[in-house]
């Protein structure tokens, strides 16, 4: 009986267009979602709705993740400016001036200001996200540490500073401003923060 010959190149040949993970369309999804996100909430977020302005299909969402947390989940961990830390300065009020700077590019980002508004007030109705909220405190909060263990280091604090008082103290106002009240910050209004939290933080001693 003949055989038929086999085509190697048939068996290796790579999956259809709709089976390949496209990492371009990923980051366009992920987009898509941070809009949708800030305009409706994570509760009323449809998944139909970012596939359509992301011009794909709803499949596109699930091949990559199995529900929206998970969706948002990475979505987050992928955005540079919620991780992004600051540069290493030399006094401890330049290293609050150059916390703050960072911080308001994460909070002057037109969809990242909303988003992170949004986490807050879900926690509050319930604890879906809150590892993930957690997740961007404990980060930010870390780079904060660094930046009190420099500061006493320098003799600039005192050791028995109560350091979550001080790191609350540390974005607070800002968030207050930013957020709560939707104020824009200038360069003055960033200088009355660094002297007004730098007092602050120094009044954060156990003793006092």
């Amino acid at each position: 009986m003949e055989r038929k010959s086999i085509d190697h190149k048939k068996l290796k040949r790579k999956p259809s267009g709709a089976a390949i993970i496209r990492p371009e369309l990923t980051t366009t999804l992920f987009r898509a979602l941070f809009e949708e996100w800030a305009e409706t909430g994570y509760t009323r977020i449809s998944l139909e709705h970012v596939a359509t302005r992301a011009g794909a299909g709803k499949a596109a969402i699930y091949r990559r993740w199995p529900s929206k947390l998970e969706f948002a989940f990475d979505a987050i961990r992928n955005v540079e400016v919620m991780w992004a830390g600051f540069s290493e300065q030399e006094t401890f009020q330049e290293d609050i001036r150059s916390y703050l700077r960072a911080t308001i590019r994460v909070l002057r980002h037109p969809l990242a200001r909303r988003v992170i508004a949004d986490m807050v007030a879900e926690r509050l109705r319930s604890s879906e996200l809150s590892p993930l909220l957690d997740r961007i405190v404990s980060v930010r909060r870390q780079f904060g540490h660094q930046m009190l263990d420099r500061a006493i280091a320098r003799n600039e604090l005192d050791a028995d500073l109560d350091r979550e008082l001080a790191l609350d103290y540390l974005v607070g106002p800002l968030y207050m401003s930013m957020i709560n009240r939707g104020v824009s910050t200038t360069l003055a209004d960033l200088e009355k923060h660094v002297v007004v939290i730098e007092a602050g933080i120094k009044a954060c001693c156990h003793g006092r």
